[in-house]
């Protein structure tokens, strides 16, 4: 189908299902240059580039709070959809960067953006919860708990980010994006394919407990060389699993929307997935760098507001980070 969404995802008979409705972001106005971060970690532009393949990121300001970016992303996506903020019954935001253990963020979410009759809940995992948030969304409405939800990923990872760590500083950036899912007469959003490997959780991790005694507040760690191994190999098996549970070959394919969290991996992903070339590979990660639970819908939005893929059109998207976690599944872009 090069590329054009079929009528239905999932094999089996014609069900009701869930369709991606609007898609909203947020992205902070101070671009951040390589050379910024470079000088704390004794780098360059040229290494990061050619480690990450990134060459700017957006850092947040005081006043952009997790709350109120993912805000402004769903509020955003509400009006694309045309849905009302008072018809949504469920909030569920995606986030590693809140500070607060207590109280969760995505009631505050609900409330700033109007849903107060809504359920909300955090969902926790890390670069992969924006996909997993949307697989709920998904079974929400399937089941008829729900009619209209917002999922949200937001991200202050400028918060929780050592800027004189070689192996993270230059990596991420804040921001957020958001979609509206809601009823369809046949499903948009394919069967989620998902798992963990807690047996490998300190590859992505803090540096020590919240609670440890007298150690300065935790920033997150990450074992790049074994982080990137094992989602080179991760991403594309989940994938290609995610393709044969939606019925869908590369080719009826749109684009292809990993999580951004560096350019070789992307690359790497799409090269051993071996998507045909009409496929459009999201690579955002180069101007807006690694947003952790935002990056699938910034990058999904992105795509969309520059025309590079058509409405409708069918996106592979695949949510991998700390956990380690990852979460893949085949949506109708809106």
């Amino acid at each position: 189908m090069t590329g054009e969404a079929r009528g239905r995802l999932g094999a089996g008979p014609a069900r009701p299902g869930a369709r991606i409705l609007g898609v909203g972001a947020y992205r902070p106005s101070r671009v951040v240059s390589n050379d910024e971060v470079a000088g704390p970690i004794d780098s360059s532009d040229d290494w990061i580039r050619r480690r990450s393949g990134i060459v700017t990121r957006r850092f947040a300001a005081p006043d952009d709070t997790v709350v109120e970016m993912a805000a402004s992303a769903s509020l955003k996506a509400l009006a694309q959809s045309g849905v009302a903020p008072g018809a949504v019954d469920a909030v569920l935001l995606a986030s590693m960067s809140v500070l607060e253990q207590s109280p969760p963020a995505a009631p505050r979410l609900a409330h700033r953006i109007g849903a107060s009759a809504a359920g909300a809940v955090d969902v926790g995992a890390a670069c992969a919860g924006f996909v997993h948030a949307l697989a709920t969304a998904d079974s929400l409405i399937r089941a008829g708990n729900a009619r209209y939800v917002v999922v949200a990923g937001a991200e202050r990872m400028t918060d929780i980010v050592d800027p004189a760590d070689r192996g993270t500083a230059f990596l991420f950036g804040d921001g957020a994006g958001a979609v509206v899912v809601g009823p369809a007469a046949a499903p948009g959003i394919g069967p989620v394919v998902w798992g963990a490997d807690g047996a490998r959780h300190t590859a992505i991790a803090h540096s020590a407990p919240w609670q440890a005694p007298g150690v300065p507040r935790p920033t997150l760690r990450m074992d790049g060389p074994a982080v990137f191994r094992w989602a080179v190999e991760t991403v594309p098996r989940a994938g290609r699993a995610a393709l044969s549970a939606a019925g869908v070959a590369p080719d009826d394919l749109a684009a292809f929307v990993p999580h951004q969290a560096n350019l070789r991996i992307i690359d790497a992903a799409a090269a051993r997935l071996g998507l045909p070339d009409h496929v459009v590979v999201a690579r955002d990660v180069v101007r807006t760098a690694n947003t952790s639970a935002a990056s699938i819908p910034l990058a999904m939005e992105e795509l969309l507001a520059r025309g590079a893929v058509p409405s409708r059109g069918l996106a592979l998207l695949v949510g991998f980070g700390a956990g380690l976690s990852h979460a893949a599944q085949v949506v109708a872009l809106p």
